[in-house]
């Protein structure tokens, strides 16, 4: 089979953020081959859920009956499943046609707290559903709800979920996202023990479609006999990129970004492209020799938003002066220098824009043709560098890109530093794309 057959039992969400929608994004992104049985259909926005219609429950179990029958399924999962009815079709359905394995995101409440499950059919999803289950996935106050048991502390969620396993899951995932702290993180208590999944909190209010976004990319790597625990561990992954570059669309919470993954590969590749490509036309440039510093140069680019060097491309042995001119050593690659890095990301927290550098020499000839030429200079002096940043090795150039680019009366073309003994003055060009400090680049020879 040359991809997984997923299958998504769940409502649809005419805002497509979250439920039947998110899930197929999220199948179809990670390689899978998705498909739905619709539950309810929702009227609902970023801001609220206006309305619910539930599908007749004998239609779910034909939609779950003619996919099973025929096309078969190697993984599925649950999300909204609105009243008991469809609960008791839906488990049906699993057992006569023994879906596995199967995730159980018990989905009760909408983002803005509209019931999406009436209570009633809780009794039941837990009865039926549960026991079929090899992963339920609630989130903080559902598993409070469910197991009527705090969540306030690790040991009270360790309680939690222990207590969630014995109603008949295999294994349990509580969810961290409802929590506080710098770090999200997720439990999972599989029968036996315990493992937590952390990444960094993401500060926003784009979570709109979380809960469904994680559950399915967790059935997806299921469905390839992947082990629960690493299937948890690159689903985790998967959705911390979703939320990091989540959509900040309508007037509510906006959605997570599924397509993230995808876009981010497209983006790398266009990254090291245009390097290359303005690479070769640094070569052809023999002058620009000239303005090579003692050190060697180098030319980086940033990804969009992106949060570490290994995020940044560079030339690998950078730029080094022959006769000829400048020529890179190596064809660009992610993490090739953490010194060039290290103003990019700087300058993009201050400039998002400004996703590109390249250090040359510093020169007072220089420094006046980029004033001829209308450039916006930026200073920093290391001899105002806080002791605590020299004794962190690497940290002078964000400090000193920082320092000059917060007290730029307006955006900047390049930073000068004057150096100090053992450290040779520069010039860094900022531009936003390669090309951009290429421009800026020939006018100063």
């Amino acid at each position: 089979m040359p991809f997984e057959r997923v299958l998504t039992v769940a409502g649809s969400d005419s805002g497509g953020g979250a439920g039947i929608q998110a899930d197929l994004k999220t199948i179809t992104v990670l390689g899978g081959f998705g498909m739905s049985a619709i539950t309810a259909l929702t009227a609902q926005n970023t801001r609220e859920v206006t309305g619910v219609h539930a599908v007749p429950p004998e239609f779910v179990l034909r939609q779950i009956e003619a996919v099973a029958s025929d096309i078969g399924v190697d993984a599925a999962k649950t999300g909204m499943l609105a009243n008991r009815e469809i609960v008791e079709v839906v488990a049906e359905a699993v057992r006569r046609f023994a879906i596995r394995p199967l995730v159980v995101d018990p989905v009760l409440v909408s983002k803005g707290g509209h019931s999406l499950l009436s209570e009633d059919a809780r009794e039941s999803l837990v009865r039926l559903l549960f026991p079929c289950a090899d992963l339920v996935t609630p989130n903080l106050p559902e598993a409070e709800l469910l197991s009527g048991r705090s969540v306030e502390s690790e040991d009270r969620r360790r309680d939690a979920a222990r207590a969630l396993a014995g109603l008949g899951a295999k294994a349990v995932l509580l969810k961290g996202g409802h929590g506080q702290g710098s770090e999200a993180a997720d439990l999972l208590f599989d029968g036996t023990g315990f493992t937590v999944f952390s990444a960094p909190r993401i500060d926003t209010a784009n979570t709109h479609g979380t809960g469904c976004t994680y559950s399915a990319a967790i059935a997806t790597f299921l469905a390839r006999d992947t082990d629960l625990a690493k299937a948890i561990e690159k689903a985790k992954a998967f959705i911390t990129g979703a939320i990091r570059f989540s959509l900040a669309i309508g007037g509510g919470h906006g959605p997570t970004n599924p397509y993230s993954a995808a876009f981010r590969d497209a983006e790398r590749y266009q990254v090291l492209a245009l390097l290359e490509k303005v690479g070769r036309e640094v070569q052809k440039h023999t002058a620009l020799g000239r303005l090579a510093p003692e050190v060697q140069s180098n030319l980086g680019f940033a990804l969009p938003l992106a949060a570490s060097p290994d995020e940044v491309a560079a030339f690998p042995g950078r730029l080094v002066r022959l006769p000829e001119g400048l020529a890179p050593v190596r064809a660009p690659a992610f993490g090739a220098s953490r010194h060039i890095a290290s103003v990019i990301l700087a300058a993009m927290r201050i400039h998002p824009e400004l996703r590109s550098a390249m250090n040359i020499r510093f020169s007072e000839e220089v420094l006046a043709r980029a004033g001829g030429h209308g450039f916006r200079i930026a200073f920093f002096d290391r001899a105002r560098e806080p002791e605590e940043v020299k004794r962190r090795e690497g940290s002078t150039l964000e400090w000193g890109t920082l320092q000059a680019l917060r007290e730029a009366p307006s955006r900047p073309d390049l930073i000068c530093d004057r150096g100090e003994a053992g450290k040779e003055p520069m010039i860094r060009l900022l531009g936003t794309d390669p090309e951009d400090v290429f421009r800026k680049l020939v006018l100063l020879v």
